[in-house]
């Protein structure tokens, strides 16, 4: 009798009777776990496929997948053939393209028009401005070859034309928008207009000089570098009008235009007026000197009307 309440009582302690091991049981479906046994289970993963962030990922491979894949992608042949390939097309491209641009253009040839610095830059500047005590005009040469602009400040340049241009189109924007005035069409129409008159100068002079059969040394680029010089004094002119009214506008534009044409003169006058010398046989050759002197200071007196013409509509 005493034994049967013994075995009663021993479930109410919570012991069994008897020592059989207890096998592990898998929890309830419906309730969640505390944590995570990752003793001999695979690691956990989310419903995205990416491991959970109390995984310890301190045993991975160094490289991991990620990089086996890009190492794989470069060791493919198929990929290194493709990329060996593309590679010569872009090259042979490039050869192409330079190549047709050298049949119109040569290249090292307008490389040396943009050979410039800033000490040149500063200086060229000062003799587009206050040309009237610069004493020495002649271009220097180094075997027969001129000195690239950094090193002679005579020698005509591409890139003080090419800047002076932009910032022409950029101080027109603003004049207009001042004046609320300013649309892209207006925009556009003068800076199309600022660069046809170069373009039409530049070949009325290549006319003017083959039809009196001049021999010098004056390239087209010359003539652009030349041309494009009044872009500065346009510059200066609009400047001068938005400080200082209509006033302030004819003084920067009689100063630049009388600045820019004794430039003209006295840089045209080296390259037109000094070959003479080659080619003063034969008949009508006392008259060359004098047309090419009516030339020279039509291009001069050309240079007023142009800056004129393209920047009085800006200043009100």
């Amino acid at each position: 009798m005493y034994m049967q309440v013994f075995t009663m009582d021993l479930p109410h302690h919570g012991y069994r009777a008897s020592a059989k091991p207890r096998a592990r049981a898998a929890p309830p479906a419906g309730d969640p776990l505390l944590f995570d046994d990752t003793s001999s289970a695979a690691p956990p993963m989310n419903s995205q496929g990416f491991y959970t962030p109390g995984y310890n990922m301190g045993g991975a491979p160094a490289g991991g997948p990620g990089g086996a894949g890009v190492n794989n992608l470069f060791a493919d042949p198929m990929a290194s053939a493709a990329m060996i390939y593309g590679s010569s097309l872009a090259n042979q491209g490039k050869d192409i393209v330079n190549k047709e641009i050298s049949r119109y253009v040569s290249v090292n040839k307008l490389k040396y028009f943009f050979a410039v610095d800033s000490k040149y830059v500063m200086k060229k500047l000062l003799l587009l401005m206050f040309p009237y005590t610069h004493q020495d005009w002649e271009v220097r040469y180094h075997r027969d070859t001129p000195l690239t602009p950094r090193h002679d400040v005579n020698a005509p340049d591409l890139y003080i034309p090419s800047m002076a241009f932009i910032t022409y189109i950029l101080l027109a924007g603003m004049a207009l928008g001042i004046q609320n005035r300013f649309s892209p069409e207006v925009l556009g129409l003068c800076a199309s207009t600022a660069l046809v008159w170069v373009v039409i100068e530049v070949l009325v002079m290549l006319l003017s000089l083959y039809l009196l059969t001049v021999h010098s040394d004056l390239s087209t680029f010359d003539l652009i570098a030349y041309s494009g010089y009044k872009y500065v004094g346009m510059i200066f002119t609009v400047l001068g009008g938005l400080l200082f009214g209509s006033d302030g506008y004819f003084v920067a534009l009689a100063w630049s235009s009388c600045a820019l044409m004794f430039f003209i003169v006295r840089s045209l006058k080296m390259k037109i007026l000094s070959s003479l010398s080659h080619d003063s046989m034969g008949a009508g050759a006392s008259a060359k000197p004098r047309l090419r002197l009516y030339i020279t200071v039509a291009t001069a007196a050309f240079q007023p009307i142009i800056i004129y013409w393209l920047t009085s509509h800006l200043v009100r």
